[in-house]
């Protein structure tokens, strides 16, 4: 009866002001987490050194991002820093059923959407910086982005910080390595969830009944 047992898959998403340490968070998930691959947002915004079309982002212009809005294609989208972002809708759905975790680096408004959708399929987690300050310290050492550019995005820091209690959990990443761990953890928990194991009522019971001689 043990073949009997599946696991529904869930999102896994993480967000935090830009800067905070979500996406270096993500990656250190992605490399020692089984069965945890990162949904790969399609974007308008232009790509960074080293970023991969297809791996990182899926890059497009606004009027291919709007067409596949109309087409109902995304589970969620989002507009940040003049910039758009979307997931995918299709390729989320079939990695779920097929009891695989999806990991997502995406802000509040596409956490929203996702939640109003498939709220029963999603642990989100909200990163916070230890301050201000250092908020603004990882900016500028990421060496990344124009001073202008790190001036909006700790313009808009605060506003995106109002949303932490909308999150399942929420994380002050002081240290790195704790910080990790500490997303580690909900992942396990969250995979031994009741509602998450289907089947489990059947092999419970066929346990219960079975008879002796």
């Amino acid at each position: 009866m043990l073949e009997s047992l599946k696991r529904r898959g869930f999102m896994l998403v993480l967000s935090s002001p830009s800067g905070a340490g979500k996406t270096a968070i993500a990656h250190r998930i992605l490399e020692t987490e089984d069965n945890m691959s990162l949904s790969v947002s399609v974007t308008t915004r232009n790509p960074r050194p080293g970023e991969v079309n297809g791996k990182d982002y899926f890059f497009v212009d606004m009027p291919a991002f709007q067409g596949m809005i109309q087409r109902n294609e995304f589970l969620e989208h989002a507009q940040f820093c003049n910039n758009c972002y979307g997931t995918p809708r299709e390729p989320v759905r079939k990695a779920l059923e097929e009891g695989k975790d999806i990991l997502f680096d995406i802000e509040w408004q596409g956490t929203q959407q996702i939640a109003e959708n498939a709220r029963e399929d999603l642990v989100s987690v909200f990163i916070l910086p230890p301050s201000m300050e250092e908020l603004e310290r990882r900016l500028f050492s990421r060496a990344q982005d124009s001073k202008d550019t790190v001036k909006q995005r700790m313009a808009t820091a605060a506003s995106e910080m109002s949303h932490w209690n909308e999150y399942d959990y929420v994380i002050v990443n002081i240290d790195f390595e704790e910080s990790v761990k500490n997303v580690r953890s909900i992942i396990q928990a969250e995979r031994l969830k009741r509602q998450r194991q289907c089947g489990l009522a059947s092999f419970v019971n066929s346990m219960r009944y079975q008879t002796t001689d």
